[in-house]
Parts: structure tokens; sequence; C-alpha cells
């Protein structure tokens, strides 16, 4: 009893702990609720507040940020104006250092090109562009001036055969020059070392010889020359072989195939000759003494001391004049065919020929300008008469492949058509004695 007394007891007084527990935690969660509200207010209001401050500065930040882009922007537009400003300063100053290059370069030039006249300047270091170059023109003009005359003087020049003769020159300037003489006269050329001797053109005597006597001639004989240092090669007039020799190896081949194809070309217009020879008054008589009668052992017999490609097929003709029409064109057709080859024999080589010829020339001039590159490589261009050879070489047997192929190539078809022509009258010729034979015997 006391036990049960004591444990509802301790039940009790749990209970009522239970209940002052649960209305503690409630009472702290409510304030612990009302303080955390009390803060989100107070959170609200300053993150207001923060705003607003926040606010306000981002929109002066961005007056600041304005006023700045303005700024910037003048600036800029002031750099793209002063950039303009030193391109223009930088032009004007190329544009005067490369004026003033070509003027120091045509100074030079004036210089160089004077100097042999024996023209010299006498330039002071203050004096301007346009003090040198009026210098310059003036010199110049007057050079000009003296160049435009003609001058008589006492001098000497060679003669062909090396001597020396004394006479009279006659200068035109200083590009033509003439010389007259007891021993010789006319027109003169550079001897080198600035002397002259006399040019190997007889027309130019009589052209001297009125000069002298202060008489313009109609025509005149001028040879224009560049100075008087170099010497001028004489002219001279090559010959056939020395012609074909500056195209070397390949221009001797082709004069070779050149004359055997004339060669093969003479031989055939004489087997053509002879294959044609007297076919129509052959053909006549033959049709003739069918036409009276005659048997053809009869006209055969008197065409037998004939020759030619004709009158063989006529031959063959009279021959065969008994058997059947079919089997007699066949036997014609047959000696014909055998004609054909004579007839046309070295036409296939001729043309071959005139074929290869130009392709030769073409391997010439490839040969010529392959050994032309190798002397710039080699030499450079400072020299003209180095290039000669390869020049001559490309130039000559092109030159030589078109003479051998074109008259090749012309008598050549001339001449098929010469052979089909001879084919024409012998199908001709036979075919007319069959049909009078056969129209003679029904």
């Amino acid at each position: 009893m006391k036990f049960l007394i004591i444990l509802a007891l301790l039940l009790h007084v749990t209970l009522f702990a239970q209940e002052n527990d649960e209305q503690a935690l409630n009472r702290a969660y409510a304030k612990e609720f009302a303080f955390l509200k009390a803060q989100k207010e107070s959170l609200k209001k300053q993150i207001e507040a923060q705003k607003k401050r926040n606010d306000a500065k981002l929109k002066a930040a961005r007056k600041d940020v304005n006023v700045l882009e303005n700024k910037l922007l003048s600036f800029e537009v002031k750099i793209d104006a002063a950039q303009d400003r030193l391109l223009k300063a930088q032009q004007a100053e190329q544009g005067s250092i490369d004026t003033s290059a070509i003027v120091d370069g045509t100074i030079t030039q004036a210089k160089a090109t004077l100097d042999p006249y024996s023209i010299a300047f006498s330039f002071d270091k203050e004096s301007s562009y346009s003090q040198k170059m009026a210098q310059i023109f003036e010199r110049s003009s007057k050079l000009i001036n003296d160049l435009a005359t003609v001058k008589k003087e006492s001098g000497s020049f060679y003669l062909q055969d090396g001597s020396k003769a004394e006479g009279e020159i006659i200068k035109i300037g200083n590009i033509a020059a003439y010389g007259t003489s007891p021993k010789a006269s006319g027109a003169l050329a550079p001897a080198g070392n600035g002397k002259y001797k006399l040019w190997n053109a007889p027309e130019a005597m009589d052209t001297a010889n009125m000069l002298s006597k202060n008489q313009i001639p109609s025509p005149m004989y001028i040879f224009i020359y560049e100075n008087l240092k170099k010497e001028v090669e004489y002219k001279t007039q090559e010959s056939v072989l020395e012609i074909v020799d500056s195209g070397g190896i390949i221009g001797w081949i082709i004069v070779g195939l050149g004359g055997l194809g004339l060669l093969l070309i003479f031989v055939r217009m004489l087997l053509l000759i002879a294959a044609g020879k007297d076919t129509e008054s052959m053909t006549k008589m033959v049709m003739k003494k069918i036409e009276d009668g005659a048997t053809s052992q009869e006209a055969l017999e008197s065409i037998e001391d004939r020759n030619g490609s004709v009158a063989r097929v006529i031959k063959a003709t009279l021959r065969n004049l008994d058997r059947d029409r079919l089997h007699l064109e066949d036997i014609i057709s047959e000696h014909m065919l055998n004609e054909s080859t004579r007839l046309d024999r070295f036409n296939s080589i001729i043309l071959v020929f005139a074929a290869v010829a130009p392709l030769l020339g073409l391997l010439g001039t490839v040969t010529g300008m392959i050994a032309t590159f190798d002397i710039i490589t080699e030499y450079g261009t400072g020299d003209p008469k180095l290039l000669a050879g390869g020049i001559s070489i490309a130039l000559v047997t092109t030159e030589l492949g078109l003479i051998v192929a074109i008259p090749l190539l012309l008598i050549g078809n001339l001449l098929s058509g010469w052979s089909g022509s001879i084919k024409d009258k012998m199908e001709h010729s036979a075919l007319s004695i069959v049909n009078i034979y056969h129209k003679r015997n029904g």
C-alpha cells in the first residue's frame, strides 16, 4: 500500500515537472521568436538604408563615368588629329627626302654625262638645289647648242688597211663624223680611245665630199655611234656557210635533211615523169585500134615498146580483155595497186623530213637559249658578244627549220597531187579500153 502511494506521488511529480518544462520551453521559444523578429525588422531597415546609400553612390558613379567618357572621347579626337598632323609631317619629310635624293641623283648623273666634254661645276656648300640645277641646265643647254652644229677640223683617221690618213674631219654633233683626205673619204666610225676609222660603206663617200663643200646631200648616208671609247667592228656580209655554221650542229643536221629531201624530190619527179609519159597519146592509139577491129594482141604489140605505170596497166588490160568484165576489173585494180606503190615512192620520207625540220629548229632554239642563260649565269649581261652565240643558234636553227620545211611540205603535197592525177588517168584509160572492147563485141 505504501509502495503504491509512493509510486503515485512519483508519477504525479514527474507529470508536474514535464508540464513545467514544456511551458518553460514555450516561453523560451516565444521569447526567441520575438527577438528574431525584432532582429529581422532591424536588418530590413538596415538593408533598405544601405540600398538607398548604394543607389546614391551608383548614380554618382554613373555621372562620373559619363564625365570620364566625354573626356576620353575628347582626348581620342585630339589624339586622332595629332596623328593626322604627325602623318602629314612624316609624309612631307619623306617627300622632302625623296626630292633631295632625286635632285642629288640628277646632279650626279649630269656630272657623269657632261664630264667627257670637260664641263666642270663649281658648287658651293651653301648653294641651294635651285642654284645647282640652274647651273646644270645652263651648261647643258650650251653643250646641246654646240653639239647641234656641224664642225670641221683637221685631223686623222685610219683606213681599212690600217694606214693613217691626214685630212679633214666633219663632225655632226657627237653622233656622227665624216672624213675626207686625198687617200679616201667616207663615214667615220669609232676606232677606240677617241680615234676614228673609215667605215666600210662606199656609199658614204659622196656624202662626205658634199659636206666638205658645204653642200647638203640628198639622200644623206650617216653612221651614228654612241661614243669614241669603244671600237666598232666592221660590218661584214656573212656567207651561207657562215650562217649555217652559226646554227651549230643542229643547223647542219637541218641542212642535211633539206638536201636529202630535195634529192628525193628530184628522184620522185623523174619517176612521175616516166610514169605518166605519153599517157593520152598511147590511150588514144589503143582505143582507135580496138574501134577499128584490131585484136587485143595487135593493140598490145603497138605499145610493146612503151614503159611507165600507165603503159603497164594498159598492157595488163589488153592481155586480159577476153576474160569476163568482173574478173578483168579485179586484174586492173591489182595492177593499179602495184603501180601506186611505185608512184608513192619516197613521198612519206619527204613529208617526214618536212615535219621534222621545224622540230629540229625548235630544238636548236631551246639549246641556244639554254646556252645563253648559262653564259648569263656565269658572266652576267655586261658583254652582248658573249650572248651572241646562244642567240645565234636559237634564231638560225629556227630559220633553217622553216626554210627546209616549207618547200618540202609544199613540193611534197604537189607531187602527191601529181601522183593522184596519174592514178586517175591509169584507171580512166584502162576502163575506157574495156568499155570500147565490150561495146564492139556486144
